[in-house]
């Protein structure tokens, strides 16, 4: 079973917690709260970087992540023309859930992308990893399904907001990074 949720930046983050309460229960509230405290912390580092990022970073459309990321539509010159996001709250963990925290469903279908956050993603005291996660996984909204690019523009933003980035090196060798032509910083 899946819970559909997309957060408009129009309402209130409490005001979405509430009406996610009402209408779903306790446990689904908690998920969309800890999800608007990863958006928001994202948020928060990305627009402290966003100085230091030229138009396009990693060949990611700064402006259109900036997009995906704050109000969830974006126009896409990868993807031909205007998008949304969908972001999906899943309880089980089956499938494609059964192996990662979050995971996009790319091409857009229906001028939408799906990013698909699993259990893993609201375990206790991962904050910090949902943050980069949510990071990590914007790339493949706006820019396509390259772990190497979304892992190398996911540290850039951390290393340009905090001076330093979240340690990858076994994903980077397991994904094949190497010899890829992105860097992390």
């Amino acid at each position: 079973m899946c819970a559909l949720f997309q957060r408009k930046p129009a309402m209130p983050a409490r005001l979405v917690v509430l009406l996610t309460f009402l209408l779903a229960g306790p446990a689904v509230a908690q998920d969309q709260a800890t999800l608007n405290r990863a958006l928001d912390a994202a948020i928060a580092t990305f627009e402290t970087a966003r100085p230091a990022l030229g138009a396009t970073e990693l060949g990611v459309d700064v402006a259109a992540y900036r997009d995906a990321l704050t109000l969830q539509r974006f126009d896409s010159d990868h993807w031909g023309g205007p998008v949304t996001l969908d972001l999906v709250i899943r309880d089980t963990a089956e499938g494609s859930c059964s192996r990662f925290a979050a995971f996009v469903r790319i091409p857009p279908e229906n001028g939408a992308v799906r990013l698909v956050l699993c259990p893993q993603f609201f375990s206790a005291g991962a904050d910090a990893l949902r943050e980069l996660t949510v990071l990590h996984e914007m790339v493949h909204v706006v820019a396509g399904p390259n772990e190497c690019q979304a892992m190398a523009f996911a540290a850039r933003i951390e290393q340009a907001a905090t001076g330093a980035f979240t340690p990858v090196d076994a994903y980077w060798q397991a994904s094949g990074c190497d010899g890829s032509g992105f860097r992390l910083p």
